[in-house]
């Protein structure tokens, strides 16, 4: 029942295969998809595969680095493959382990692997202990209860029931016998050791008497007819205090910001308008930048120190010099159990910096997957092996899987005698208008036009947000330095209109025009409104753009799976062709760096696309390129 089955080096040299009677598909589709999706991204946390018809599970040995592959059909439903593939893995690495330990890949090569004998004797046990496994079948009618019964013992006797009355009575009767009366229990005890209720249930008479002799004294001293309060007296709240308001004025000495010379010009007016001139932006966008100080490098090696002595405790037989050396020194491979603690702090750490908690869970299991059976190296420990193993992780989700080049790509659109054209989408209130507007100044430093389609024909002022960016964009590259042409245009038709319509029609007036990149602003929409996810949808498949960018926030946390997930979906769900066009990149917006940069982990790690812009402020010139290895720093640091 199984496809195929195959064992090949992480090198990509195939050592033993083997594929099912009547398969005559080649294998090696399915597998290159395997390492390039998973493997070769760092997604092996779950161990199991889909594509096309095929279900495919792998395990990794990373002490010979080897992977065991086996595929079968998507709709069988096959129990014994995962200790299927452990008992292949053992049997293959007993047999071989001379050769393996060889590590040379000429070498592995000229070696033949025999293996089919051992193969077909290990699935043959898997499948009779699948079905030995399987459920029991029902039992006949002599194997059961009721056929040992008689005819005589099923008939029902009154004289039975009657007796059964009887002797239900006379359990009563003896429990209620059982039960001394309250007068009699209170005879039986003697006057010495009676026991009075009302809280004295506990104490003799004796006790009861001096316990009434203090209560009398006390109430009979001088001040004692003030009954102590059980509880203290709730204070009043206090009032409302009045405010005291400066009744003196302001100064006009204050509001005066004209120049101490007397030429009326504003008090340096000058320097502010320096100030307020964008820095130039030519070519390429700086990249997010996050620099740790020398107490964070402090503080993550005492922790480091405390996930290791917590990790592995010291016995009486270790102790001392010789069993930190122990600890230290890399003497035996990594097994799951070393990894668990170190592990649980990684997790919730991560889940800490907004990490999404089943995407955190994902992350650590592909890095235990990755390590498990690796020999450590010499001197270093389990928790700065698997930070670093982490950390390598992150960076290689975080890295761009195709190339991110948007003035080439405008460019190259020049060359062709069209427009380049970019569609922004997200929920409300991201951002997507403002960041729109700093691309456009991005895009316009570098010498391209640029023509605002306001596909926002639902939300009041959305037109007359992006009207008031043109002013400004043209004002800070004015028309007289281009030729006496803007730079950049609003193409606008009003409120209630089709945005895709308008996105349709603002693409032709850019190809006639010669605007070099159409920048598209569609409105804001929850991710659970399907009408406005349909119209968003129609707009994409009639006009086709180059390049769709999701507008996200890092603030929102783990909202932003979903948001994303569910975007993808609706575009998937609403196409009109066989190959829907989803999401292309993101434009992470994020002020303040260091807090909720998981976010960008889990919206990178759930779409497999990159992060094109990031967003880090207000102005013009806060749009920034994405650093992987800087969000990684910022992401692991205490």
């Amino acid at each position: 029942m199984l496809d195929f089955f195959t064992i090949f080096s992480k090198g990509g040299i195939v050592l033993w295969c083997f594929q099912g009677a009547g398969v005559t598909e080649s294998f090696t589709g399915p597998v290159n998809a395997l390492i390039r999706s998973v493997i070769l991204q760092e997604r092996s946390g779950n161990s199991s595969f889909s594509h096309g018809g095929l279900s495919l599970k792998y395990k990794l040995d990373n002490e010979f680095e080897l992977i065991f592959v086996v595929g079968f059909q998507k709709i069988l439903t096959l129990t014994y493959v995962d200790k299927f593939i452990n008992d292949v893995q053992l049997r293959f690495r007993d047999r071989y382990k001379n050769e393996l330990e060889q590590k040379g890949a000429l070498k592995l090569l000229n070696n033949s692997f025999e293996f089919e004998n051992d193969f077909k004797m290990l699935l043959s046990v898997a499948e009779e202990s699948s079905k030995a496994r399987g459920p029991a079948g029902m039992r006949t009618f002599e194997q059961s209860g009721k056929s040992q019964k008689t005819v005589k013992s099923m008939i029902e006797t009154k004289g039975g029931d009657k007796g059964k009355e009887q002797g239900g009575k006379k359990n009563k009767n003896a429990k209620k016998e059982a039960q001394p009366a309250k007068g009699d229990q209170d005879k039986a005890s003697p006057s010495g050791q009676k026991m009075v209720e009302n809280g004295n249930q506990s104490l003799t008479a004796e006790e009861i008497l001096q316990k009434n002799r203090e209560e009398f004294f006390r109430k009979h001293r001088p001040g004692a007819s003030e009954k102590p309060s059980k509880s203290p007296k709730p204070q009043k709240p206090k009032g409302k205090q009045n405010r005291v308001w400066n009744t003196g004025g302001i100064s006009t000495r204050d509001l005066d910001y004209s120049d101490k010379n007397g030429n009326g010009s504003p008090n340096g007016a000058e320097q502010n308008l320096e100030e307020m001139q964008p820095a130039s932006m030519k070519g390429d966008l700086l990249s997010v930048e996050y620099e740790s100080s020398d107490e964070e490098e402090m503080e993550e090696e005492d922790e480091e120190v405390v996930v290791r002595e917590t990790s592995k405790p010291s016995s009486k037989k270790g102790g001392g010099l010789f069993g930190m050396l122990k600890g230290l020194v890399g003497s035996k491979s990594l097994t799951r159990e070393d990894m668990e603690p170190v592990l649980e702090k990684m997790k919730d750490h991560l889940i800490a910096k907004n990490v999404a908690a089943d995407i955190a869970s994902q992350l650590c299991d592909s890095v235990a997957k990755k390590l498990e059976g690796k020999v450590m190296g010499t001197f270093t420990t389990v928790a700065s092996t698997v930070k670093q193993a982490l950390q390598d992780s992150l960076v290689q989700i975080l890295q761009p899987k195709r190339r991110v080049d948007i003035l080439r790509d405008v460019m190259e659109a020049q060359s062709q005698r069209r427009p380049f054209v970019i569609t922004f989408c997200g929920v409300n209130g991201v951002g997507k208008s403002t960041n729109l507007a700093k691309i456009s100044f991005w895009l316009i430093e570098n010498g391209f036009t640029v023509l605002i389609a306001a596909c926002d024909t639902f939300r009041a002022g959305a037109v007359e947000q992006l009207r008031i960016h043109q002013r400004r964009l043209n004002s800070l590259h004015p028309p007289e330095k281009h030729g006496g042409r803007p730079v950049v245009q609003l193409y606008e038709k009003g409120y209630g209109k089709d945005a895709a319509g308008i996105a349709m029609e603002a693409i032709a007036y850019a190809r006639n025009q010669a605007f070099d990149v159409v920048l598209v602003d569609t409105a804001g929409r929850m991710q659970d409104n399907a009408p406005l996810m349909t119209a968003l949808a129609k707009l994409i498949a009639v006009n086709m753009p180059d390049l769709v960018l999701f507008v996200g926030e890092a603030l929102v946390g783990n909202e932003a799976v979903d948001q994303l997930v569910k975007f993808n979906q609706a575009l998937a769900d609403h196409s009109m062709s066989d190959k829907p066009r989803l999401i292309d990149g993101i434009v992470f917006y994020c002020e303040y760096f260091t807090i909720g940069v998981g976010a960008a982990i889990s919206m990178t790690y759930i779409t497999g696309q990159p992060i094109v812009f990031v967003g880090t402020g207000q102005t013009y010139n806060d749009l920034r390129s994405l650093n992987a290895r800087a969000v990684v720093s910022a992401l692991m640091k205490a």
